[in-house]
């Protein structure tokens, strides 16, 4: 399986605009965040493990399916409760994690904050949302967290990615697979993402 997979879909990049674009009011962002977040974790839970089950539909019986049950999200506050919405409508029964990490705006080094783990993780597939994967530091704190629990499926999910925070995710943990919206060029002496969207969480929350 590839462990770096740039979704393409014409509804995703149709969004993906909006979230780029400036001028996009707050609750413009916030439909079209749910919408790129939502196919994303479509992708992401593609190969999902599923098992056979009887269904009576109102003119005879058939079969069905039903997935098991064995996904935990874990959003990487606060940008990340944005895309947590969006998998809950998909799996509502999954149990959440959460972890903060705060950026330092001169040394663009996470600080972590709050962390709360679901218990026995060692036989779960561990999504983590995160919409901006910059430098790469959040979720490989984010990672190294989730492993020192025992485990040993993780995905990430994130709508824009600069090809350094990929680069150093692939390095130091290149099993986990990174699900995408768009590669961007490169980051800015501040380590922002260019072209990017700016500040995901500003935006999506109106701070």
């Amino acid at each position: 399986m590839k462990k770096l997979i740039r979704v393409d879909h014409p509804l995703l990049h149709h969004s993906l605009s909006f979230l780029r674009d400036a001028n996009t009011a707050t609750e413009v962002f916030q439909h079209h965040a749910a919408i790129v977040s939502q196919i994303l974790i479509l992708e992401a839970t593609r190969d999902l493990a599923v098992r056979e089950r009887d269904v009576i539909t109102p003119l005879a019986q058939t079969k069905g399916q039903s997935v098991q049950e064995n996904v935990v999200l874990v959003p990487v506050l606060r940008a990340g409760i944005s895309m947590l919405l969006s998998a809950r409508a998909f799996l509502p029964w999954a149990p959440v994690g959460f972890i903060g990490l705060e950026r330092d705006e001169h040394t663009a080094i996470a600080r972590a904050y709050y962390q709360k783990f679901p218990t026995r993780l060692e036989n779960k597939r561990l999504i983590v949302l995160d919409p901006m994967l910059a430098t790469g530091g959040s979720l490989i704190d984010t990672i190294v967290k989730l492993e020192a629990q025992g485990v040993h499926d993780t995905r990430a999910v994130c709508i824009v990615a600069a090809p350094e925070g990929i680069a150093a995710v692939q390095e130091r943990f290149p099993h986990v697979s990174i699900y995408t919206a768009a590669i961007d060029s490169h980051l800015n002496e501040m380590k922002y993402i260019v072209p990017g969207l700016g500040d995901f969480g500003d935006r999506y929350f109106g701070t």
